[in-house]
Order: structure tokens, then C-alpha cells, then sequence
């Protein structure tokens, strides 16, 4: 069977080395890939990015799946075009992407659907943005509504950073946000007290199946210091989520999440997440809805799952998700990030990559900002590598993670040296 991954990421590397472990993987497409992607001789990169020849690529091919890793082709509406030329894709329609792609959507339908989350308020102008901020003060939290590659959120914690967040936003767009219909728009919501985790379902429009927790570390440095990003480094399980706040999440969130998309005319299909605050009482409110598996989340998740991806999906895309169960690895599961110099804001791009440990059943490099140049692995954005490994206990994996990015080097490299500190403090 002939699957199509379409990415650049660390997910899409994660995803595509999963797929291809299935026997049923008879040749494994990524596009547009990655310098890792390229090294795998079970994968091969495809250089292609637009929907519309995407899916002519996947017609031409016979390509029996198609799963989507990133947010920007679900916003572009490549669900849509593929099954109106009947190809199996997973992944959620343009409509439903609304969920991630448009922060003021997503704000609206919790609020009309009764799904808990932070009290908000959506602004166009920034005269009546600023003075919502000196009315309630800070800490408050700032988003842009669009698409911003994980970095649209600003956690204000004094005026000044609210305002400036605001001006970013709305007046510079130093983000590259992609503006949704109407322009430039804020979504500015309550600071929210607790404990973040990634709570991550696959959906079939009906059913769920329901993915290993994790919990990322969005700061760049270590105590969870400095700028926002789109991921240091993530973990799985995540302690914080016990049994009674998974009961709540899927009784609460992501149940009603669903229920309410189909009444609403977008029956969701595709990954769900759903970021949680669980506060100090286990009570979890949603702060954001991705519409794709989380990245970095993804390669500790995949380093754990045990089951035939393939299946999985082939049960996803048949709308039966209630027929499986998935198997996980009861290790714990590891990622560290490994960054360019200068990211989040100027990434450095072009410097060779050294060092490479062999792959190894408990250890595993996965590659987002790289390529092949001339035989050689080189920088090519802001994430450079997801360095993943399995242990008996969050410290052990934690361990073998650091020990096997040891001998990578690049220049300008950052990777933040405490990942799973809250897991292991537990």
C-alpha cells in the first residue's frame, strides 16, 4: 500500500517513520520532507506543497492513504479536495479546521456549546484592545487569530507586554500571522493558574480513539524562561493527567467538542487536541484546539505507540475507530528539542549538522529544520532536530535522551537541558 505524508516537520518525520514500520507500508511519500525523511531509505520526499497537485500526485500514484501533519493544508482545504476526488485522507474539511485556524471560532463555539475555557474577549481595534488590557490588568493572555506556527500566544505578565503583544499583532505582524477574513483580530483572554498537557484524540466523526497524554515545554529556556515558542521539548504520559482529569477532559471537552461540531454542520475528522490548564482542584479548561497532532508531542507519542498505524488509520478514514484499541509501550517517552541559533524570532539557517547517533529501537534524532545539500544535512528553520527516547521512568528516559544528542553539534545550536522536570518532580 502506498501512503502520502504531507509535511516538513519533526511530526511528519515522526508519523512517516511510524507508517512505514507497518508491514501493509508498501512505500511511504512525504511531502515536502525533511533532511531526515530523505536519510530514511523507507521514505521518499516528494517536493511538492500545493493542494491541488498534491492530490493529482496521489491520483497518479494510487495512493491508498494520505494523513496530514500540519495546519496550513488543512486550512487551505486539502481534506476537501481530496474526497471530492475520492482519495482517503485524514485529516479534519476547512471547515472544521476552523477549530485551530481561526482563534475567535474556536473562542465562540466553547462559549455557544458550554465547553469550559478562559473568559475572552476578540478585538480588530487596538484602541479598544489596549484599553480592555488596563481595564483588567495583567497577567493576561494575548492571541492572534490565525495561523502562527505555535507562536501567536503571548502570556503578558505586565501591561507593557500586553501592550506591546498587541501592537505585534495587529499593527506589525512580526509573526507572520496569517490573517483570517476581515483582517487582523485578537483574542484576548483571563491568565489561567495551573499545569498545561497535551490531551490528543483521533476522531472519525463519531468515535475516538484516544491518544497517549503529553505535556510540552513551550518557554525557550530552562525553568521555563524566556519567549514562548512552538516547542522545546515534550514528554509522554503526562503524570498530571490522573484518571479522574482524563474522565473530565473527554466527558467535558472533547466529547461535547465533537457532539457540537456535528450539530453545527462540521463533523470532525482528523486528530483533536486539545491543550488543557488543569488547575489545582484537577479541574481541566481548554486553552487552545489544534486541529493536527502537536509537535513536538507527536515523537514521544509515536516512540510509545504499539500498534499498526496503518490499521489505525484505515479504521479512522472508515468512520469504525470503536472497532480498535491502541496498544502503547508502557516506557516513558522523551524529546528534547535541539534549536537553531536565533530562534524563536531569526532562526539561522545553512549550518551543517554533525554527529548523527545511529537509530536505536529505545532512541531515536527526528529531523523539522533540516535538508540535504550537497550530501550534507544542513539547518533549514527554527526546530532543527527531536531528540526522542524510551526509559523505565521519566528520569531514565530523560537520561537517554540527553546521552544520545551528546555528539550532535551544529552552530548556534540551543536546546534547553531540563526537559520532564515536572514529571520527574512528581
Amino acid at each position: 500500500m502506498k501512503i502520502l505524508v504531507i509535511g516538513s516537520g519533526g511530526r511528519e518525520h515522526a508519523l512517516a517513520w511510524k507508517l512505514a514500520q507497518s508491514p501493509k507500508a508498501h512505500k511511504v511519500f512525504v511531502a515536502p520532507g525533511n533532511g531526515g525523511t530523505a536519510r530514511d531509505p523507507r521514505l521518499t520526499n516528494i517536493a511538492i506543497t500545493d493542494v491541488k497537485a498534491l492530490a493529482d500526485f496521489a491520483e497518479s500514484e494510487k495512493v491508498a492513504l494520505t494523513v496530514v501533519g500540519p495546519e496550513a493544508p488543512l486550512a487551505a482545504g486539502v481534506v476537501d479536495e481530496f474526497r471530492a476526488r475520492g482519495l482517503r485522507i485524514f485529516g479534519p474539511t476547512k471547515a472544521a479546521a476552523q477549530l485551530e485556524s481561526s482563534k475567535a471560532f474556536a473562542k465562540d463555539f466553547m462559549k455557544r456549546h458550554g465547553i469550559p475555557t478562559a473568559f475572552y474577549e476578540t478585538f480588530s481595534d487596538p484602541v479598544a484592545a489596549h484599553a480592555y488590557v488596563d481595564k483588567h490588568g495583567a497577567p493576561i493572555v494575548i492571541k492572534a487569530d490565525g495561523l502562527a506556527a505555535g507562536k501567536g500566544v503571548v502570556v503578558a505578565m505586565s501591561l507593557q507586554e500586553a501592550h506591546e503583544a498587541i501592537d505585534f499583532m495587529l499593527l506589525d505582524n512580526k509573526l507572520g500571522v496569517q490573517h483570517n477574513e476581515g483582517g487582523a483580530r485578537v483574542v484576548i483572554e483571563e491568565f489561567l493558574q495551573g499545569e498545561e498537557a497535551s490531551f490528543i484524540v483521533m476522531a472519525d466523526g463519531k468515535n475516538v480513539a484516544v491518544m497517549a497524554t503529553s505535556q510540552d515545554h513551550k518557554r525557550l529556556l530552562d525553568g521555563d524562561e524566556g519567549p514562548n515558542t512552538g516547542g522545546m521539548g515534550a514528554y509522554s504520559p503526562a503524570p498530571v493527567v490522573t484518571p479522574n482529569v482524563h474522565a473530565k477532559a473527554m466527558q467535558e471537552i472533547i466529547l461535547p467538542t465533537l457532539a457540537g461540531m456535528a450539530k453545527d454542520g462540521n463533523p470532525f475528522t482528523g486528530f483533536l487536541y486539545a491543550g488543557l490548564m488543569i488547575d489545582a482542584q484537577g479541574n481541566p479548561k481548554t486553552l487552545e484546539f489544534n486541529t493536527r497532532m502537536g509537535d513536538p508531542e507527536t515523537q514521544p507519542i509515536m516512540m510509545r505507540l504499539k500498534s499498526d498505524l496503518i490499521d489505525v488509520m484505515m479504521h479512522a478514514t472508515d468512520g469504525t475507530l470503536d472497532q480498535i484499541e491502541l496498544q502503547w509501550d508502557r516506557r516513558f517517552a522523551l524529546g528534547v528539542v535541539m534549536a537553531a541559533g536565533g530562534y524563536p524570532l531569526s532562526p539561522k539557517k545553512g549550518d551543517v549538522i554533525t554527529g548523527f547517533p545511529a537509530d536505536a529501537d529505545d532512541a531515536m534524532v527526528f529531523h523539522a529544520g533540516t535538508q540535504e545539500v550537497d550530501g550534507q544535512t544542513v539547518t533549514s528553520g527554527g526546530r532543527v532536530l527531536c531528540v526522542t527516547a524510551l526509559g523505565e521512568s521519566a528520569k531514565l528516559a530523560q537520561q537517554k535522551a540527553y546521552e544520545t544528542l551528546a555528539s550532535i553539534q551544529f552552530d548556534g545550536m540551543q536546546f534547553r537541558k531540563d526537559i520532564g522536570w515536572r514529571a520527574i518532580k512528581r
